[in-house]
């Protein structure tokens, strides 16, 4: 970018706290060996996102800024730019209105390339400012004949690269570190851990395969296969993402698992990595852990304003256990992190044992499960109770030991809050049973157990009512009497054509009255204790679903496809 005073636009950036002084001194630093501007130096680094770059340059030059969602569908008819000009200069053509052609442009103050374009085209020019990453795949899906930017960092890798990384299998060690510290797989690795981040997505898997490997995002619960690199590059690919959480490169026989802390857009990202050996190589999952993103607001989680009141109300108690069951990756964490910021105050102790802390929160003592040296949840919370505290977290109960000082915990006047991996609410009473903890005692600690699922909201930008569908309404168990309007996604770039944008929780919340007490005393089974509690006042996890798709958040579809309950039960519960 040229023809503007850097200076100010630097001020911009550091005063909207899109950047930090270390960071850009961290970019400056970094320039004096790059013939690239200091503004793609602090994208290229992560420490600002192309996006806020665009937004700043935008009100600095008083030039709209264009996202991609809002280009044309279809080719601009008419003018027959070559591509290689488009690409050489960074522009995309959008319309003619007026006979003022207007252009998404990466750098709105090229004016040479503009004075060529009011010459090609004999028009006026209007200049829109656009990220480089848009405006090039625009070229690519309307124009065609050009590579992908994955397609472009692997072109960047000469012969001699490619041979070292195709013998990667018997490689010495040192070469391959050395080629995993090489720019283009530094580069095809940040591109992957940028894209993610862009698409908000939980999980990064990178997946070996005979002839492949496979890229896949998991984005609101469900994967999407993304581009994929050259087989040939897999070792290397998979050596960056292990020096980066500093893990053995050698050690190809085990599985591994580490952390990575990194700045990508300007956000504090933690990558939790693990790798397992497979078939045909080491497969690569990170999980991504935005710390800026977390909900702790319990009203923004999905509550039902009755079940919310009845959670509130239990968190509140000086003693006794509250649980919160489901899947990995149903947001059990994320609840009871919102419950611990809703009742964390100057007077009480807060203590965690979790594996790992995937979050921190101020005012609370975390502490993170390191098996290698013995430190386990048993002997975490035993250490714990010695620390005086009023309320306490287990990241998960998963065995005799660890469920019997928890309830000993409770019994002794300290509020327990912990997760367990079950289907449904009665299901953890069951397994607690199972672990060989006395159902007396699970019965005089026990004040609630919450069982939860995430599912797809409905982008809000494609919605638009519609007919349900015969098939979702039998399973529904719903009547031609009963039909009416519900919603869907039609499908737009803001959702990826997914029709679905974001996740809100579903929940089942079962309050341990002296009923189902009893019944826990009695050693009765889940079914019996499910039935009692339904008759109670109990919504099942479907039953909250569905009320969400009568208010137009989801879609029947997303409700049946997350709640994988047993379907008489199910109807029984509703009523229906």
């Amino acid at each position: 970018m040229i023809g503007y005073n850097r200076k100010i636009f630097y001020t911009l950036l550091l005063d909207r706290k899109l950047i930090n002084q270390e960071d850009l001194d961290k970019a400056i630093e970094e320039q004096k060996n790059s013939c690239d501007s200091l503004e793609k130096v602090l994208v290229d680094l992560g420490l600002l996102s192309e996006e806020n770059a665009c937004k700043v340059l935008s009100d600095y030059l008083n030039l709209p800024f264009l996202p991609a969602s809002e280009y044309p569908e279809t080719p601009l008819l008419g003018i027959d730019f070559p591509t290689k000009f488009l690409k050489q200069n960074k522009f995309f053509p959008l319309e003619i209105k007026d006979n003022t052609l207007s252009i998404a442009m990466v750098n709105p103050l090229d004016f040479s390339t503009i004075d060529e374009i009011v010459l090609f085209t004999n028009r006026k020019v209007k200049v829109y400012i656009s990220k480089i990453t848009d405006v090039l795949a625009a070229i690519d899906k309307h124009y065609g004949g050009g590579s992908s930017t994955m397609d472009q960092i692997i072109g960047g890798m000469g012969e001699d690269e490619m041979q070292l990384v195709a013998s990667s299998e018997d490689e010495d060690i040192d070469q391959l570190r050395d080629m995993a510290s090489e720019a283009p797989i530094i580069k095809l690795v940040n591109l992957v851990i940028t894209r993610a981040i862009e698409d908000e997505a939980s999980d990064i898997h990178i997946e070996p395969f005979e002839d492949k490997v496979l890229i896949r995002l998991r984005v609101d619960g469900v994967l999407h296969d993304i581009e994929s690199p050259p087989k040939r590059i897999q070792a290397a690919i998979t050596s960056r993402v292990k020096i980066m959480a500093n893990l053995n490169i050698a050690e190809r026989r085990l599985p591994q698992d580490g952390r990575v802390r990194l700045r990508v857009a300007g956000k504090k990202i933690d990558l939790r990595v693990s790798t397992v050996p497979t078939l045909y190589g080491e497969s690569v999952v990170m999980r991504i852990l935005d710390r800026s993103s977390i909900l702790l607001d319990l009203q923004e989680l999905g509550f039902p304003e009755d079940k919310l009141h009845q959670f509130e109300g239990m968190i509140q108690k000086t003693h006794g256990i509250v649980l919160v069951t489901g899947p990995t990756g149903s947001g059990k964490t994320t609840t009871l992190y919102s419950a611990l910021d809703k009742i964390n105050s100057p007077d009480k102790k807060i203590i965690t044992v979790e594996d790992p802390v995937e979050y921190q929160l101020s005012g609370v003592n975390q502490i993170q499960v390191a098996s290698k040296i013995g430190l386990t949840f048993a002997s975490g919370l035993r250490s714990i109770v010695r620390q005086d505290p009023d309320i306490m977290m287990i990241g998960e109960v998963r065995d005799f030991e660890t469920a019997e000082i928890a309830i000993q915990s409770a019994l002794t006047g300290h509020l327990v809050f912990s997760t367990l991996h079950t289907n449904d609410a009665p299901g953890a009473i069951t397994r607690l049973l199972d672990m060989g903890v006395e159902g007396y005692l699970v019965a005089s600690c026990l004040e609630g157990v919450l069982a939860q699922r995430l599912i797809r909201t409905i982008c809000k930008n494609c919605k638009q009512p519609v007919i349900p569908e015969k098939k979702a309404m039998d399973r529904m168990n719903m009547t031609q009497k009963d039909r009416f309007l519900v919603y869907r996604g039609k499908g737009c770039q803001e959702c990826k054509n997914t029709g679905y944008k974001g996740r809100t929780g579903i929940y089942e919340l079962m309050v341990i009255n002296e009923q189902i007490r009893s019944l826990i005393i009695e050693k009765t089974g889940s079914n019996v204790i499910r039935q009692k509690a339904i008759q109670g006042g109990l919504k099942t996890l479907r039953e909250d679903g569905w009320e969400k798709v009568k208010k137009g958040i989801t879609t029947i579809e997303e409700v049946l496809r997350v709640t994988e309950e047993d379907e008489a039960s199910v109807l029984d519960a509703i009523g229906m």
